[in-house]
């Protein structure tokens, strides 16, 4: 072999080692989160058999992600851009309880309120977005102003009593527990084509470009001419149209909206982005990563209360997992050289 070519081939050799490492460290983060899910219900299915019945699988862990699911696949936007949003567990409440009290006042039907609960949403997302870039809030003390907002409103708009759908409005239950799919309750169907939209709209559509180099470097992104703020408002706006997403699934489950229903869902949701790989610091996540994230979540709680773990240690080892999520997420960005 002659000189240039033995130099060309190890030129090669070295992009390739090049590009394989790359990969390796973009995707570690998703990696490691199956790894887990795949760990975590091994050991469930060995201390208890149950745990992988197919009925335990759909009706149990499945339903269960749907909600936290469609709230982290929204937030997943959110905190790509380096942001947070607090208010996503109260805002489902609030939008839940205006879906009810619009469908039944106006005699709308089941797809009329989807319509509704989605632009609710979206608007109540926008309004995050507003007090962050007009009036130049913090993220989180935006939305944390946001979250007893829409608490309050939930309380004063329910007449601080439940609103009901299975009785009053017709095929409102099969939102979620119908089957299209058979043995496949629909609700997880939602959850995974609201999935696969949210992946091709932060993969393959200019909002998305906008939301990691937001993420990634705003003032860079400001100083290219992109108008940063309008872009902040849509993205906050699509994590309030899958609040308004997760609201609709949630009632249609239970039957009814209640004033008190999301509460605490908000660490969960963020908890299941984080988990997935998303970091905290910005610019980076994915929406795969974000479902294997709230699966992890659901298969966590679901195992602990199958084996009959008092609920209060169930907060205790979802605390633990949420610490362990974040310091592994600090981890892999120190040794990536995005921390300093």
């Amino acid at each position: 072999m002659s000189k240039g070519n033995a130099a060309n081939a190890t030129d090669n050799e070295l992009e390739g080692g090049s590009w394989i490492s790359s990969f390796v460290k973009r995707e570690i983060g998703r990696v490691l989160a199956l790894g887990s899910l795949v760990v975590i219900f091994i050991f469930f299915t060995i201390m208890r058999p149950v745990f992988a019945s197919w009925q335990n699988v759909s009706g149990g862990i499945l339903m269960s992600t749907t909600v936290i699911g469609l709230l982290a696949i929204g937030t997943t936007f959110v905190i790509i851009t380096g942001g947070i949003d607090l208010s996503i567990g109260t805002a489902t409440a609030l939008v839940a309880i205006i879906v009810g009290k619009t469908v039944q006042g106006l005699g709308l039907n089941v797809w009329a309120g989807i319509l509704v609960g989605l632009i609710v949403g979206g608007l109540f997302g926008m309004i995050n977005g507003l007090l962050i870039t007009m009036l130049r809030l913090p993220p989180f003390i935006a939305t944390l102003a946001m979250m007893k907002a829409a608490q309050g409103l939930a309380l004063i708009i329910s007449d601080m009593k439940p609103v009901l759908f299975t009785t009053d409005v017709k095929g409102w239950d099969s939102i979620a527990t119908g089957n299209i799919i058979p043995k496949i309750p629909n609700g997880v169907l939602i959850l995974f084509i609201g999935a696969i939209i949210a992946a091709i709209i932060l993969n393959k559509t200019v909002i998305g470009r906008y939301t990691f180099a937001i993420g990634s470097n705003e003032a860079a992104t400001k100083l290219s001419g992109v108008k940063v703020n309008k872009w902040l408002i849509a993205i906050y706006g699509i994590g309030g149209v899958y609040v308004g997403m997760a609201a609709v699934v949630l009632t249609s489950r239970l039957g009814s909206a209640r004033p008190d229903l999301g509460l605490g869902y908000e660490l969960e949701a963020i908890a299941a982005v984080i988990i997935g790989g998303t970091s905290l610091l910005g610019g980076k996540g994915t929406i795969s990563g974000t479902v294997i994230g709230a699966l992890i979540m659901a298969v966590l709680v679901n195992g602990l209360r199958i084996l009959e773990l008092q609920q209060e240690w169930q907060y205790v080892i979802t605390g633990i997992v949420i610490v362990i999520a974040v310091w592994g997420d600090n981890v892999r960005r120190r040794r990536s050289g995005e921390v300093s």
